[in-house]
Formats: C-alpha cells, structure tokens, sequence
C-alpha cells in the first residue's frame, strides 16, 4: 500500500468507530467516567473488542486477533484520541498488546485483551521512550516481586505486566495482585496509578534478550498510536474552532471573517496537517520497514506534542470566554494534550534523539540519516 493513502476499508473502519463514540461514548459520557472509580464503562470497553473488534486490529489472525495492520490500529487510535475516549486505551491498546504479540501472544491473556473481556498496563519505567535496565526498581525472587513502579498509566488494569531484575537478567511477569495508589494528575481522563509490589505473585512472560524486545516493541507501538491519538485530538479542535468562528458573531459578523482569526485557523491547520502525517509515517515505518523506527516515531512524538498543544491553547484563545470554563469541552483536551507530550517523553528529548541518530551517525562524506517518508 502507498503510505499516506487510505483503503476502503480503512475509511469504513473510521466512520464506524466513530459513529460508535459519538453514540456511545460523547463529552457526556466521558464527564461520568471521570467520576467513576475505574474512570471507563466496562460495557463500552467490551463493545469496542467483542463487536467493533477495534481494540487487536493489527494482532495476528492466529494470535486471536483481527489479523489488520498497524495502520488501521492508528486510525482507530486517532478516533479514540478525537473522542476523548475513556478506558485503557494507552495501557492496554498501545503498550500491552504490542508487547504480548512480540512475545508471541502468551496463551489466553491476549485473547483476553482483544476481545475486551480484561485489562492490561505496562508497568515499565522509560527514558523518554526508551527502555532502560538500569531504571528497573522491582526485584524477583522465588517468583514473587517486590517493589514500585511510579506514574503506570492504566495503572488500575486487571493485569499489569511488570518489569523486574531477575538472577538472569531483566524478566517480564504478569501480575494480577499488587497495591495500586490512584494518583490525582491533571487529565481526568486518562487515569495514573503507583504500584507497590509486595511479594506479590507473578507469572513469567520472557527473560533475557526476549523479554527487552518486548518491551522495546511496545514502547515503539505505543509512541506511534500515542501520535495518531494527539493527532486526532488536535482535529477535533480545529472542527470546533472553525465551526465556532463561523457562528460567534462580534460587530455584526462572523468572527472567522476577520482576517486574524483567518490566519490563527489557517496556522492551526498547518500543525494538524504536520502532526498527522508524521504519526502515520511512524505507524508505516514500524509496519513496513520503510524507515529507521526509532527515527520515525521521534519525529512523530516531537512534532505531535508541540502541535496538539498548540492547537489546543489556540483553541482556548479563539473561543474567548467561554473557552476557559468548564462546561466547554476545550480544557479536557488542554489537559490531555499537556499529559500526552510526557507520556514517552518530551518534544525536546525525542529532538535529542532525532539529532543522536541523524548527525551522530554521520559519514566523512557528509551524508546523513534522514527520514524517507
């Protein structure tokens, strides 16, 4: 397939989800989950994997998935982000999934996940996206793990697979058990947990050089579809701004004849244009091969970062008043948008290792390493 065009099916496959969320899941809907104590609606949850099948697209027919691509996922993922949608989509869609199709599926838990029935979380420390041995604190002795994992987001899943040093390595366990602290953080929507291990039981999933692909897979999954989802965020803003600067009226007229307001539009535009496309680039790269993976998504979580929240501020600058309460939508994406851009790591630390790969890997002949998409 040519990157960057859309099948059939893959633009049925958005208009279905998101005619689902709008049904299902509207601002409404995500006001009472954040008053939940789970913050989601398991029935929804279990409607997006057993009906819609929307939550494995790009798990392999014979691991229980749908057998789609890592594209499709993406467009799913830029609805869910649109939406706001409630649930563990980072957890289990982004990080847990990809890393238990890396292992190969790990018996009946990714079917599980798939079809919506459990929950998942990667309890994994990173450096701006990146796995790190040395930042593992949870020890393994006699299959019981002891110690915490700060900021898991999802961290109330049913499952969380956990990193922890074992007597051969860096292993990575199931863990059903375990102590999870609510943290409060500034998206409501998207919810955090500590987790604190006390010889807690958990089944071992990989070890060694395995267990390390796993996760490193995951977190490259998770930066790619955590760009779609920012992407999509950023649109369903520039929707509500034009559509409200074509309607709030000042001196008798549209504000959105105004030229000023025009161009702020037209900026906005530029950066979910830009945003979209390099998180597509990553999604493809990370399919197809057609890119250094580590390079695609760090241009993908830098460039989606800044511009949803960009676009976000903007937003709130171009409805006025009403921008700033909270009976408009608008500042549930400010707050998801500033989450987002820390999640895997800063705009300025994926440019930090958009310049390691591209000018430290340069040749005496001047020629660099750039993306080809």
């Amino acid at each position: 397939m040519v990157e960057f065009v859309f099948s059939d099916e893959q633009q049925d496959l958005r208009r279905a989800v998101r005619q689902f969320l709008a049904q299902r899941s509207d601002e409404a809907a995500v006001r009472r989950s954040m008053d939940t104590d789970i913050g989601y609606d398991p029935a929804i949850w279990s409607r997006l994997g057993s009906e819609l099948g929307v939550l494995g697209l790009a798990v392999p027919e014979a691991l229980g998935g749908v057998g789609g691509t890592l594209v499709d996922q993406a467009v799913i993922a830029e609805e869910f982000g649109a939406a706001l949608t409630p649930g563990p989509v980072f957890g289990t869609v982004s990080l847990a999934i990809p890393a238990l199709v890396s292992l190969g599926g790990a018996d009946d838990l990714l079917t599980a996940l798939v079809e919506g029935t459990r929950t998942a979380a990667l309890a994994v420390p990173d450096r701006a996206g990146r796995f790190d041995p040395g930042l593992v604190t949870v020890t393994e002795s006699h299959g019981a793990l002891t110690g915490e994992v700060h900021q898991v987001v999802d961290g109330n899943a049913d499952v969380l697979l956990v990193a922890a040093c074992t007597g051969s390595g860096v292993g990575l366990f199931a863990v059903e058990g375990g102590e999870r602290i609510r943290l409060s953080t500034l998206d409501s929507t998207r919810r955090q947990a500590t987790v604190r291990l006390h010889a807690a039981e958990g089944r071992l999933l990989a070890t060694g050089a395995d267990a390390e692909r796993a996760i490193l897979h995951a977190f490259r999954v998770g930066g790619a579809l955590l760009a779609a989802e920012q992407a999509g965020g950023a649109q369903k803003l520039l929707d509500l701004t034009v559509a409200y600067a074509g309607t709030r009226l000042q001196f008798g007229r549209p504000i959105g004849s105004f030229q000023a307001v025009k161009h702020r539009c037209a900026d906005m535009l530029v950066l979910v244009e830009h945003a979209r496309s390099t998180a597509y680039h990553a999604a493809w790269a990370l399919q197809d091969g057609t890119d250094d993976p580590d390079l695609a998504v760090s241009i993908a979580q830098a460039t989606c970062s800044e511009a949803y929240q960009r676009v976000a501020l903007d937003t709130v600058q171009l409805h006025g008043g009403i921008g700033f309460t909270w009976e408009h939508p608008t500042h549930l994406y400010v707050k998801r948008a500033v989450t987002d851009a820390v999640l895997l790591g800063s705009a300025a630390a994926h440019r930090e290792h958009i310049a390691a790969a591209v000018l430290d890997t340069a040749v005496s002949d001047g020629a660099l390493v750039v993306a080809a998409g």
